[in-house]
């Protein structure tokens, strides 16, 4: 397996290249050469597979042979070491709840997954090298990364975030961890964190005295393995007889760009929908054909607070970067945040169910596709724990959230964070 750069400019590189380089010379995104559609016989036995068998099976052309089938398995065992369940919240609507790993969000899956394969790299080398992760998080990638790569073998993680954009809670996950984990607090938005980020990639000066990657959905290793939770899902739901429509509240759109990719390994996917907040250049691209990246907007759904999303080129070039091909897989809808608020008092009153401001959005945008749809079954994800929305969730869900003990040990811990507010600085910080 051979990875090319979506901006045609540099070498195509192997696996284990695109992860180590994360971002191509040409700074475009890395896509896979070649993408095979599994055997029938998979599909029609993926009921009697386990979570390892089933990420194995659609990973595994993908890791090529960088990583030996035995240590691949070994890998996805450690990575997967919690559960997907899916929670029927209406007739024909369920949420898939991706939130229960070590930091409460669905990030947890690529960043394990990624930090694993960074040291099985460096346990292969005859000659150790450092390698310096660089992520921008707009609330949760922070903490999955930071949780992820903590005390890994050689691999520094610099982590940049939005000062005041990110929830309390958020912010102790990814600032108080210590040892090969620091956070810089940016004055500026999640744009900014990522712009600093592809910028230092590009910079020859770290030549021969740093090698930089990204753990941000734009590394290879941290996007791909969220295709797992569709298949999960269609596991989970096979037998009901309807056909699978989910619905992905969207940021980077690195998560639902992963649910295509398991669509074209041919997993039974009917029609994906988009929930954006304030941010939303995708729904409007969908409707008017105009790509218009803009600064982002804070919202009470941080984490979606993206204006120009970076995994988009991947799910265009899915779909041969034509947008009439896109508009019949896709629909996008968005949504403000008195909307938004609406939605989790309605689901905790009508349905019992304690959604966060993501999950909220994705739901919102579930039944909007639905209302004009029948014989569908739709899936909504629930992306991170609402116990990290605390500030955010209306009071009366709030009250009701209790406090898993992960978070409780945390919240008394001092905030390590450097403030920066330019790129000079960034460089400065990892040259010095």
């Amino acid at each position: 397996m051979t990875y090319f750069s979506l901006n045609k400019n540099a070498p195509n590189v192997s696996f284990q290249e695109a992860v180590v380089k994360g971002l191509a010379p040409d700074r475009g995104l890395y896509f896979p050469s070649e993408i095979a559609t599994l055997p029938t016989s998979f599909f029609e036995s993926i009921t009697e597979l386990d979570t390892v068998e089933i990420a194995f099976e659609t990973i595994k052309q993908f890791v090529g042979n960088d990583i030996p089938a035995t240590e691949l398995k070994r890998i996805l065992t450690d990575v997967l070491s919690f559960d997907f369940p899916l929670t029927e919240i209406a007739p024909n609507i369920s949420a898939l709840e991706l939130y229960h790993g070590p930091t409460l969000a669905f990030k947890d899956v690529g960043a394990r997954f990624m930090a694993r394969c960074l040291g099985y790299f460096n346990s292969q080398k005859e000659t150790k090298e450092d390698v310096t992760v660089l992520v921008a998080t707009s609330g949760d990638t922070g903490g999955a990364v930071a949780s992820g790569f903590y005390e890994v073998e050689g691999v520094e993680v610099v982590i940049l975030y939005p000062s005041g954009k990110v929830s309390d809670i958020q912010e102790k996950q990814l600032t108080t961890l210590g040892k090969n984990i620091s956070a810089l607090e940016v004055e500026g938005t999640f744009d900014d964190c990522q712009e600093m980020v592809k910028q230092a990639f590009l910079d020859e000066d770290f030549n021969g005295k740093k090698t930089l990657t990204s753990a941000n959905s734009i590394n290879v290793a941290r996007w791909l393995p969220q295709m797992f939770y569709y298949f999960f899902a269609y596991k989970q739901l096979k037998n009901q007889g309807k056909e699978l429509v989910f619905s992905v509240p969207s940021g980077n759109f690195g998560n639902i760009c992963a649910g295509m990719m398991a669509q074209k390994l041919g997993l039974p996917v009917h029609h994906f929908v988009t929930g954006t907040n304030a941010n939303n250049i995708v729904p409007h691209y969908l409707k008017t054909g105009e790509y218009q990246p803009k600064p982002s907007v804070a919202t009470i759904s941080n984490a979606m607070d993206v204006g120009a999303p970076s995994n988009f080129i991947r799910i265009q070039q899915l779909h041969g970067n034509d947008i009439s091909v896109l508009r019949k897989n896709l629909s996008g809808y968005s949504y403000t945040d008195e909307e938004t608020r609406k939605t989790m008092l309605q689901l905790f009153k009508e349905n019992n169910y304690i959604p966060d401001p993501h999950g909220a959005i994705g739901y919102l945008a579930l039944k909007e596709y639905l209302a004009k749809k029948n014989g569908l079954y739709g899936v909504f994800l629930e992306t991170a724990h609402p116990v990290k929305f605390l500030d955010v969730i209306p009071k009366r869900i709030s009250d009701e959230i209790e406090v898993p003990q992960s978070i409780k040990a945390i919240m008394d811990k001092t905030k390590k964070a450097e403030k920066i507010s330019t790129y000079s600085q960034l460089k400065h910080y990892l040259l010095s």
